[in-house]
């Protein structure tokens, strides 16, 4: 059961006897995704087909973050809360991330296609550093807290339908490698004024788009 809610990792330091688990991880990349549409396409049918559907999406979103290395924290209503970097570091935080955000984009557009529902997706990217633990005594949580998840969550809450939205600190560690649009500077909520990237693909072998 600890493996399915957590890291291999964290789950077997708390079953050697460890109490509070809390780390702080310098150099992470979080991913936030949002189901376009969803909330007006359960108006429209039950609530068994519903959590099917969903169910089938979030499913394929958990092998793509497993075949991808990244961590999936939490499902947060038909959104998902990824990361890539914890709890043991990886040098391409950044470029896993983004190049899991162009398959999920790939993924929902071809469920559309087959479930013939206009579904999307909105993501939001950031890379910096967060902390990650373990909280709660019945119900336990493994969680990531810090600017760098507020502002990753941000990029997704103000982005745009179809779009992967990433911040300058993610495009300053991956612009070589793949192809932006500048979106220019938004005013993020809590955090002021802050330029953000549209990621379109990534750049092949011989440099062209």
């Amino acid at each position: 059961l600890l493996l399915n809610i957590m890291p291999e990792s964290i789950a077997f330091r708390l079953k050697a006897g460890e109490h509070v688990i809390a780390n702080m991880h310098d150099a992470v990349t979080v991913m936030f995704t949002d189901i376009v549409n969803f909330t007006d396409l359960s108006n429209q049918i039950t609530a068994q087909d519903l959590v099917q559907r969903l169910n089938r999406i979030v499913s394929k979103f958990d092998e793509l973050a497993v075949q991808f290395g990244v961590e999936k924290i939490k499902t947060i209503g038909d959104g998902v809360m990824l990361v890539c970097g914890l709890p043991l570091p990886n040098e391409n935080h950044a470029r896993t991330i983004a190049r899991l955000a162009l398959r999920l984009q790939k993924e929902i557009g071809q469920y559309s296609l087959i479930e013939q529902v206009p579904l999307e997706l909105r993501i939001g990217i950031h890379s910096g550093s967060v902390v990650a633990g373990v909280i709660g005594s019945q119900k336990l949580s493994y969680d990531l807290w810090g600017a760098t998840v507020n502002i990753a969550s941000r990029m997704e809450s103000q982005g745009v339908h179809g779009k992967i939205q990433v911040s300058e600190a993610t495009y300053r560690l991956i612009k070589d490698e793949f192809v932006f649009e500048e979106r220019g500077k938004i005013d993020v909520r809590g955090m002021g004024e802050m330029t953000s990237y549209f990621l379109l693909g990534e750049v092949s072998l011989d440099g062209s788009p």
